[in-house]
């Protein structure tokens, strides 16, 4: 199954969701607002986007924290720790595809490519 990560009142989760649906696929969704950030998934979405693409930093989230917390994000364990204080910081969506790929943001050429299963 495919789930998405994300928060459903996000523009780019929405049109995700949407996208998904109308292809008539089956998808889990994880709410970060009422299910929190998986702590668990955190390092396999750090090694799989990279922090600087991970931490939305050109989000109202990231403009809203004072510099020192910006600072502060200096390394992965920095990084997840925002993360998980403030979900709204990640970018989104992040998906798992049933193959176990993950992909991060939404394109519609990115999600044929994971929807099909084809090599990234």
């Amino acid at each position: 199954m495919i789930t998405v990560y994300g928060i459903p009142n996000c523009d780019t989760v929405k049109k995700a969701r949407a996208w998904l649906a109308e292809r008539g696929l089956e998808v889990a969704f994880h709410d970060f607002k009422k299910q929190g950030v998986p702590a668990e998934l955190l390092p396999a979405w750090l090694a799989a986007f990279g922090r600087d693409r991970l931490v939305n930093r050109a989000g109202t989230t990231w403009r809203k924290l004072d510099d020192a917390a910006k600072a502060a994000v200096i390394d992965d364990a920095a990084a997840a720790a925002l993360m998980l204080a403030e979900p709204s910081v990640i970018k989104r969506p992040v998906v798992r595809w049933e193959d176990g790929r993950w992909t991060l943001g939404f394109s519609a050429p990115m999600f044929e490519e994971g929807a099909s299963g084809a090599p990234k």
